[in-house]
């Protein structure tokens, strides 16, 4: 028999290669044409504690996580008591041997004699994977060289030899299991996280500048710079603390570089006094801000959306911002590329707003097309110094002309504390109500710009699930199985959070009887938010907060209680 989709679940300890093996089998996966969205679980420790690796692949479009395990590897005896629950009906546990499957039926396979170290276990463990899903020899064997050709033909050699041992005594005791239907074959697509995502989108701004504090899981959108962006003119600098990575980038920001400054909830909330520095200069930046649990230090490697109000009110004072939520990883490029010509365009500070389970997400995405690209803003170097330049100039828009130091010769003048229009300090009242309403009236040029939500599903809904963020995928495929059932069910993901635009969505959320927010957090922060700017009151809330990301299942499950 042959199945449409699998859940498979690679489950051990940090340091067992478990990635790996399942990065391997992903990007082969994807290769040979198949969806494949894998999510990852982790604990903040180097060596030990319990991870997984999850992989949902198959011939139809994948949107979020799953629960239900079709095939669970288990690289120690921890992973079966803890996922055995989980497991489906018909389901298939691969492990050693040597461990107990504690009554769930089993493939016991003798990894000592097909890895004759334990350093090739992942290896035997891809093999026997590969024969289960019933992928030809030839497939697995490309894997190996893909991943260990750099290491020399010895290492391929070695881990060759164990590949095609465990490969044969799969296809001889393997026993029943469903095989993947086959793929048909697809363009060559990306194999990318969100974090990879943003910061191809940055470097598609033209971003020139990050400074970091690293901190999970806001740290590979660093990386991924450092790895790609220095060919391509990218100064990344990790810094000693949070304020410090802020401040050193509104820094770069004045002498004229597009700057990201990427960090998590702790991390950000260490940046609140720079966040109000930016506005009152009223200079760009794009600040990335990966959600995780909190308070404190929280669950450092799980996942949440309860930093919301934290964003949304970060920084004495008040000033404008703009706030993104991609809810995908193709919205994760799109919207950052985005942020940054809002930035420069309002000089103003904007977010966006991502969590782990995105983050660390990765999919299989069509190469995103760079001619498609609107221009992005940038600053103003025709100076002629004909003029008196005003950094601060009383405009309509608000919006003023911002040069660079250097280029041309206008002095720039940027200050902490309230200005006049050539930038000196100032304690004038007159003065004072000019500038603040200055910056504040950006937010009206803001407002014509709103991303607006996207809809999902079912026509003239009979409830509606209001989701932001990286919710999306669940809340879509739950939509999907409960109008599969007759039910009249509909999506709206907002990706832009602030500030919105009610004339967007208002009339859709008046005609339905049960609109439901559905999100990470514990206090409902995006309805409270939406009953402060529209007056509207979801009828419930669906909430979760335990760490854990949304699935369809779940969902699911919650509304009908």
């Amino acid at each position: 028999m042959s199945i449409q989709s699998k859940h498979i679940v690679i489950g051990g300890a940090a340091g067992q290669g478990l990635v790996t093996v399942g990065q391997m089998l992903s990007k082969g996966l994807l290769r040979a044409g198949y969806e494949v969205l894998v999510t990852q679980d982790y604990m903040s420790r180097v060596r030990g504690g319990h991870n997984t690796y999850n992989i949902r692949t198959g011939v139809r479009p994948l949107t979020g996580p799953t629960e239900a395990i079709d095939i669970l590897v288990a690289l120690n005896q921890e992973t079966v008591g803890l996922h055995k629950a989980a497991m489906a009906q018909g389901g298939m546990l691969i492990l050693d041997e040597a461990l107990d499957p504690e009554d769930v039926p089993a493939l016991r396979v003798p990894f000592s004699s097909l890895a004759p170290k334990a350093v090739y276990q992942n290896v035997a463990a891809l093999g026997i994977l590969c024969s289960a899903l019933g992928l030809s020899k030839d497939f697995a064997t490309q894997l190996v060289h893909d991943n260990f050709g750099k290491k020399g033909e010895a290492v391929v050699g070695q881990n060759l030899q164990v590949l095609d041992d465990a490969y044969a005594w799969g296809q001889t005791h393997g026993g029943a299991c469903e095989k993947l239907v086959p793929a048909g074959q697809k363009q060559p697509r990306m194999f990318i996280n969100g974090n990879e995502s943003i910061a191809l989108g940055a470097l598609a701004a033209g971003v020139k500048f990050c400074s970091f504090y690293p901190m999970t899981p806001a740290t590979s959108v660093a990386q991924s710079l450092i790895t790609h962006g220095r060919k391509m003119g990218v100064f990344v600098e990790q810094v000693e603390d949070e304020i410090a990575a802020l401040n050193m980038g509104l820094g770069a920001s004045y002498a004229g570089a597009p700057t990201l400054v990427p960090t998590s909830g702790g991390g950000f909330a260490l940046m609140t006094e720079a966040v109000s520095l930016a506005g009152v200069m009223e200079q760009p930046v794009v600040i990335v801000v990966a959600q995780r649990p909190g308070p404190a230090t929280g669950l450092p490697t799980r996942t949440e959306q309860a930093d919301l109000n934290l964003v949304l009110y970060a920084g004495h004072g008040e000033f404008p911002r703009v706030i993104f939520a991609p809810g995908t990883i193709e919205e994760c490029f799109h919207l950052t590329h985005k942020a940054f010509d809002v930035s420069e365009k309002y000089q103003s500070p904007v977010f966006v707003l991502t969590d782990q389970e995105l983050a660390d997400r990765y999919m299989g995405v069509e190469p995103f097309d760079l001619g498609a690209l609107p221009p992005v803003a940038g600053p103003d170097l025709s100076d002629t110094g004909a003029e008196s330049y005003k950094r601060y100039a009383l405009t309509k828009d608000g919006i003023s002309p911002r040069r660079i130091p250097g280029y041309g010769k206008s002095i720039v003048l940027a200050d902490c504390h309230e200005h006049t229009e050539d930038g000196h300090i100032t304690e004038d009242i007159n003065t004072r109500i000019a500038m603040n309403d200055k910056r504040m009236i950006k937010e009206e040029g803001m407002r014509t710009e709103v991303v607006a939500p996207k809809f999902f599903g079912a026509d003239k809904p009979e409830t509606l699930l209001l989701c932001w963020g990286s919710t999306e995928g669940a809340a879509r495929e739950a939509a999907d199985m409960l109008n599969g059932q007759g039910r009249r069910v509909g999506v709206l993901s907002f990706s832009q959070l602030w500030p919105l635009a009610p004339e967007q969505f208002m009339p859709l959320l008046e005609s339905v009887s049960d609109v439901v927010c559905v999100e990470g957090n514990r206090t409902a922060q995006f309805a409270r938010l939406l009953r402060q700017e529209t007056g509207f009151k979801p009828h419930r809330t669906l909430l979760r907060y335990d760490g854990r990301p949304f699935t369809a299942s779940y969902i699911i499950g919650k509304l009908a209680e």
